[in-house]
């Protein structure tokens, strides 16, 4: 059984608003900014809808990050619950574009987060000159306030035109891409190493026409801070899963961790140490139109340096020397 240091309660307070700020922001504050409309405030949202309209193309033209959130101490607070750091492997020149494949998603990502979206690991002084971007589903960013929220941190959507935006206006930039995506969560538990990747080939062919350097990541531990509940895929929770994610573009997972108190149960994550070891980026050839071939030529290359990194590090971040990468 493994022993977790108890977090204080300002920690656990922290590690449960990051994922409740979204509802509270969905469920709360939108619901509010309605109201107000049939108030002698209704030109307060008038004013953020005009706003939102206006502004609704930032997102998929590099954003509007924000070094003060970026820095807040809540993250470091954050950081030292688990802990989380970030181990470079090799430099990455300013000289170039990156995409980063992100694996694995893990449930709410903790890791990637902490590392590419705010400075609390210290992204900006471990790699100097680069430009960290992490990538989210896009419907996100129709939602009011939680685009802003998103945007100040650095996160950018994962549609074509934003990633195209960033890998072709200057160098120097860095986009991170969960490249198992949400089907890849129902995945997330202890002790699995099972990666969703054999047929996501999409961000090797970005990667060429851009003429982006390829950086293999693998976050060890991401998958451990919770229990998760898997579902038979004949059970009616199961199929509820995946309407869920048909309507929402997420997975609906049941999934549980630490409580407040020593030996209970609760939404806290379990304070286990996540490590995100960023490898050594690939080179690739800038072709506007790459042939199937040369892409599954760099996915294959991609894989393999992936394995490679896993297996060099996977006994020091805790691993056995037996784990293996399971690619679906």
């Amino acid at each position: 059984m493994p022993c977790f240091k108890q977090p204080t309660h300002f920690q656990s307070l922290l590690l449960l608003q990051w994922p409740l700020s979204y509802l509270a922001i969905v469920f709360i504050l939108q619901p509010l900014f309605i109201y107000l409309l049939f108030t002698s405030l209704w030109p307060l949202p008038v004013l953020y809808f005009a706003w939102f309209f206006l502004d609704r193309k930032t997102p998929d033209q590099g954003g509007r990050r924000s070094g003060w959130v970026r820095n807040l101490c809540i993250w470091t607070h954050l950081r030292d619950y688990f802990p989380i750091t970030i181990l470079k492997t090799k430099d990455l020149s300013p000289e170039h574009n990156y995409i980063v494949g992100v694996h694995p998603h893990g449930l709410l990502t903790f890791g990637p987060f902490c590392n590419f979206c705010t400075e609390a690991t210290g992204f900006s002084k471990i790699f100097p000159g680069i430009t960290p971007h992490l990538a989210t589903l896009s419907w996100f960013f129709r939602i009011p306030f939680v685009r802003e929220y998103l945007m100040a941190k650095g996160v950018c959507s994962v549609s074509q035109p934003a990633i195209d935006y960033l890998l072709s206006h200057g160098t120097g930039n860095l986009v991170g891409i969960v490249v198992g995506g949400v089907g890849e969560a129902l995945q997330s538990v202890p002790n699995t190493t099972t990666l969703i990747l054999q047929k996501r080939k999409g961000f090797v062919r970005t990667a060429l026409q851009h003429g982006a350097h390829l950086v293999p990541t693998f976050t060890f531990g991401e998958t451990e801070v919770y229990d998760q509940v898997q579902f038979h895929k004949d059970s009616w929770m199961y199929k509820f899963q995946s309407s869920f994610r048909r309507i929402f573009g997420f997975y609906f997972c049941v999934f549980y961790g630490r409580g407040f108190c020593q030996g209970s149960y609760g939404l806290l994550p379990y304070s286990l140490p996540i490590v995100t070891v960023v490898g050594e980026p690939l080179p690739l050839p800038k072709i506007e139109k790459p042939s199937q071939e040369m892409v599954d030529k760099y996915h294959a290359l991609y894989m393999d340096a992936l394995c490679k990194l896993f297996d060099q590090h996977k006994t020091q971040c805790g691993c056995s020397e037996t784990q293996k990468l399971i690619f679906l």
